[in-house]
Parts: structure tokens; sequence; C-alpha cells
């Protein structure tokens, strides 16, 4: 005759088990949001900072390139001057260099010109013009696609706080596709919309993605690697990585004790 089992020794999760395991799952969530949005803070006056010297590297590359090819030596005389005074720190005399390129040429050259100015609108804590000369210089059809995203990008990197995480990810998504151009950079701030929005889900696999992309800036990966982490995901492939991620979170921000 069969036994029947004894059930003695592995007896079912009570009901209060199973409140408390509930519990802490959602604590544990709670702190990994936690842990993120912290992260953000952290990084948020570097990543302004990085936003500027982005757009002098760019308009420096671009900018340059459409001269020399155009041989307007008057013209780029006036640029070069203008990147030398806003590396030296004089906004003003920049800005001021900056004026007759930004109002005619067309093309790269006019777009360079006021994707730098704009920057130094920035830079000089004038949050709220540099947005709208983003945003201008967005919406203006006779300027190359180029630069019309990347100014779509710097204008909502300069709104994040004050718009909705609705408009950031209605003007991100398309940009943040693997393979675009602006994608990390896109992508970073489309993941950022969806932990406002409480959407972990979707912005863990976002970040992983950004750390894999081997066009994207290493300061971008490793920040990208440490919010997959802090999300649940793993971005890591590499040990190095995993080292530089350690010692990136344990080294001081500039400005901070």
């Amino acid at each position: 005759m069969a036994l029947s089992p004894d059930n003695s020794k592995t007896p079912a999760i009570s009901r209060e088990d199973a409140q408390k395991e509930g519990f802490l799952r959602e604590v544990d969530e709670a702190l990994r949001e936690e842990q993120a949005l912290n992260a953000i803070k952290r990084w948020a006056k570097p990543l302004g900072a990085a936003i500027v010297v982005g757009l002098v590297g760019l308009g420096a590359w671009i900018g340059w390139g459409y001269y020399e090819g155009k041989a307007h030596e008057e013209r780029a005389e006036t640029y070069v001057k203008a990147l030398d005074q806003l590396e030296a720190g004089r906004l003003d005399e920049a800005s001021k260099l900056l004026e007759p390129l930004a109002r005619e040429g067309g093309g790269g050259s006019q777009a360079s010109a006021r994707m730098l100015q704009a920057g130094i609108l920035l830079e000089k804590g004038k949050d709220a013009d540099a947005a709208k000369a983003f945003a201008a210089l967005a919406a203006d059809d006779s300027a190359p696609q180029a630069y019309r995203d990347l100014a779509k990008i710097r204008e909502m990197a300069v709104t994040f706080d004050s718009v909705s995480p609705d408009a950031v990810i209605a003007a991100m998504k398309p940009l943040a596709v693997p393979g675009k151009p602006w994608f990390g950079s896109s992508a970073e701030l489309l993941g950022m919309a969806y932990l406002k929005q409480g959407k972990n889900d979707l912005a863990g696999p976002l970040f992983a993605s950004i750390a894999r992309d081997k066009t994207a800036p290493e300061s971008l990966r490793r920040r990208a690697r440490q919010m997959a982490g802090y999300l649940g995901v793993d971005a890591v492939d590499d040990v190095n990585e995993a080292v530089k991620d350690v010692t990136a979170a344990n080294t001081p921000q500039q400005g901070q004790q």
C-alpha cells in the first residue's frame, strides 16, 4: 500500500510570509529607483559642462571642414577666432564674433555658429534663452538634419526638469535608435524620462544598450553601465569595465569633498 506523503517538513508559505516577501520586493525596487535618481542628480553638473565642451569640439570639426572645403578664408578666420575666444573663456567676445556667421551663410556654417551661440548662453547661465536658441535651430528646415537633431537633444537636456517626461520621450524616441548618430545622448535622456515615469523595466535595458555601444564616448558608456546596474540589468561584459566603474564611482566629482 502506498504511503501518503509527509508534508510536515514542507509547510506551505503563509499569507503573512507572502505579504512580507511582497513588501521586501517593493522596498528593493524603491531603493533601486532612489539610487538611480541620486545618480542622475550627481551627474547633473558634469553633464551640463559636457554639453558646452561637446559643442566646441563638434563645431570646430564640422565647421572647419566646411570652411576649408569652400575656401571661405575670411569667414573661416573669424570662426577660428571665435573658437579661440570660447576656449579661453571669453564668452562675450566669442559671441560677438559668431553673430555675423549665425545671421548668414546657410548650411552647416550657419548652423554651427548658431549651435555655439546657444552653448555660450547656456554656459552663462541663461538656460531659458539657450533652450529657445536650440529649439529655433531644431525647427529650422534649412539647417542640416544632423544639427537639427543635436539641437533638439540639447533643448531637451536644458529643459528636462521643467517639461513632462512625455515631451522628452516624444522628442527623443525617434533619435534613440542604435546606429543613429546621436543614439547615446538621446537614449540617455529617454532613459531618464522613463525613470521619472517609474518605468524602470524600459529604462534599464536602454541604459544597457548605451553601455554596449562601442561608438559612444566612454564617459557616457560608464554612466549607462552604472545606471543599468542600479536598475538590476547587467551591462558589464568586461572585468576591466567593471573596475573602471568602481574607480569612477569612488572618485569625488570636481567641486565635491
